[in-house]
């Protein structure tokens, strides 16, 4: 995080894959990465105002409170596609824990697909498409303040599951190492679930990597 800037980050974490949301303060507003379950009704205790939801990929988990929180704010909603069914997973989740998975429906109001980054609040934020877990996966990295939210691209010592239907283990790898390797080493990587680690360790130390 660099000193000139007064950013604030704060995780939320909800639903049945304990997946993360994440909310950053910045001087112009508040952006949100990713809508867990449950991340609705934490943004409204906290009293907190989002300007703009930002999906790294649609699989159900990342996107249950996404409806609630476009509802709740106003406020537009950026994916890499459109939504759709195939990419929520959520017939597929259903059938294998037996219940009932719905993710209510809301819009994409800025589909990202082809472009290279996007500029919110003052920040310029640029995206990497890295497919491999879910055909629509994109990471958002902020130069900034030396952030990058991967949803479930790259993790601590570990990468996304590529078992999935869109899933390919080989594209992801590439993906990684064409977009994300050439980071700075101090960049600090916000994954979909688990903690927190940085380009410089994973791209050194990630078993599945190297």
């Amino acid at each position: 995080r660099s000193s000139q800037t007064m950013a604030d980050l704060s995780v939320f974490t909800g639903g049945i894959a304990q997946t993360n949301g994440y909310l950053l303060q910045l001087e112009g507003g508040n952006l949100l990465f990713d809508a867990p379950e449950g991340i609705a009704g934490w943004l409204k205790q906290a009293g907190v105002r989002v300007d703009a939801l930002l999906l790294t990929h649609q699989h159900f988990d990342h996107v249950l409170d996404a409806a609630a929180v476009a509802a709740d704010h106003g406020c537009p909603v950026l994916a890499w596609a459109s939504l759709s069914k195939n990419l929520t997973l959520e017939a597929l989740f259903g059938a294998v824990t037996g219940s009932a998975y719905a993710v209510p429906e809301f819009v994409v109001t800025e589909v990202l697909q082809g472009r290279i980054e996007v500029e919110l609040l003052g920040q310029v934020i640029r995206l990497f498409h890295v497919p491999g877990h879910s055909p629509d996966s994109v990471c958002f990295y902020l130069p900034a303040e030396g952030l990058l939210f991967g949803g479930d691209v790259l993790f601590l010592d570990g990468v996304g599951r590529t078992d999935f239907p869109g899933g390919a283990f080989q594209q992801l790898a590439q993906g990684i190492e064409t977009h994300l390797w050439p980071l700075p080493d101090g960049t600090v990587v916000y994954p979909g679930h688990g903690d927190k680690t940085t380009i410089g360790r994973e791209r050194l130390e990630n078993p599945f990597l190297n």
